[in-house]
């Protein structure tokens, strides 16, 4: 990190004057001197005129998806790298520390948590540090730098420090925030844990949904592990501040035990996505298996009904062909013929139903 500069040297001024800003890109311009604010330019031409004019002061900057225009502007007044910038306005990069001469550039991927939709927002934040000066470039409703601005406005003897010590209290914000992010997120997985046992339908889409967010929120904080470390192996270097060192330890430990809650988030849904197959295959099996008894049990009535319509259709046939009116029949004038008929209906009956009986449709 650049070590802040006790009496740094006005910037030149760009050979041409700046374009006037829209009100709504910039969030929040102060200078500061010793620890204190000492002006509140309302435009970054302001900015540049008062920054000049008191020697000694540091400016920070803050802009809510600023134009090329603007950031062109910034640019020439600062000897920001083009590369930087370009990344600043197009937005959708990777967390990452860069050193362009003597301006760093960090991206940041703050988060927050929706308590109503229960879904975590992803916002992006870009910091230019310099000698004398802070440009922050947010993307996104996170992270709130207005709380970072109070805090260290409240605390002179650490914004005294310089522009590393907004930047520091800057990573901290980022930081912090993630804890309320981290605590919905794990109250999400055990409305999900109950929610998977008790047979809802909808958590097979609610668990995919929460991974893409954990992916979301890994690729954020992941990679600043590395860029904190990276700080802390300048601070000889850069003669880093002692207490801005501390802070920068405790920050270091934060981001590390949010990363690991992370990969344990995205390790637990992953098995409780297992858990919820294998439910979902048993239930199936067990559909499955309900239905083959029900037919099976459908498949026995209905050979009883068969059974029994044979052997009812029997003596139905016998008697339908002796009820034929014909004269000459051998049996009509046969003295025995009604007991034979009967009698044949019966064995005819009685011979079905033991051979039903012994596949046992009956």
């Amino acid at each position: 990190a650049p070590a802040p500069a006790a009496e740094p040297a006005a910037s030149p001024a760009s050979d041409a004057a700046p374009p006037q800003e829209p009100a709504d890109s910039v969030v929040h311009t102060a200078l500061y001197r010793d620890g204190l604010r000492v002006a509140s330019p309302e435009t970054l031409t302001d900015t540049y005129r008062q920054l000049h004019e008191r020697p000694r002061t540091m400016a920070w900057i803050g802009l809510a998806r600023p134009t090329e225009a603007e950031l062109k502007s910034l640019a020439a007044e600062f000897d920001l790298h083009q590369l930087a910038v370009e990344d600043a306005l197009e937005a959708h990069q990777r967390p990452k520390l860069e050193r362009y001469g003597e301006t760093l550039f960090v991206v940041l991927r703050a988060a927050r948590y929706l308590d109503a939709p229960e879904e975590v927002d992803f916002g992006e934040l870009h910091v230019f540090v310099g000698a004398d000066f802070v440009i922050t470039v947010r993307h996104g409703a996170a992270p709130d730098l207005s709380t970072v601005r109070h805090r260290m406005e409240a605390s002179p003897d650490l914004l005294r420090l310089g522009p590393e010590a907004i930047l520091y209290a800057i990573l901290d914000a980022v930081v912090d925030g993630y804890a309320p992010v981290v605590d919905g997120v794990q109250n999400d997985i055990d409305e999900i844990e109950t929610e998977v046992f008790s047979g809802a339908p909808e958590v097979s889409r609610r668990i995919y949904e929460l991974s893409r967010e954990m992916v979301e929120f890994q690729r954020a904080t992941r990679p600043l592990v590395g860029m904190l470390h990276a700080l802390m192996a300048g601070f000889a270097k850069y003669g880093t501040d002692e207490e801005l060192q501390r802070y920068l330890r405790d920050v270091a430990d934060h981001v590390t035990h949010t990363s690991e809650r992370v990969d344990g988030f995205r390790q637990a849904l992953a098995d409780i996505l297992t858990v919820n197959a294998t439910l979902v295959t048993q239930q199936q099996n067990a559909e499955m298996r309900a239905l083959a008894e029900a037919g099976f049990e459908q498949n026995e009535e209905i050979k009883k009904i068969s059974s029994w319509a044979a052997i009812l259709f029997a003596p139905t046939l016998v008697g339908t062909i002796y009820g034929m009116n014909f004269e000459n029949m051998p049996e009509l004038g046969w003295g025995f013929g009604y007991p034979f008929a009967v009698g044949l209906m019966g064995v005819v009956c009685a011979s079905l139903y033991m051979i039903f009986k012994r596949r046992d449709w009956l």
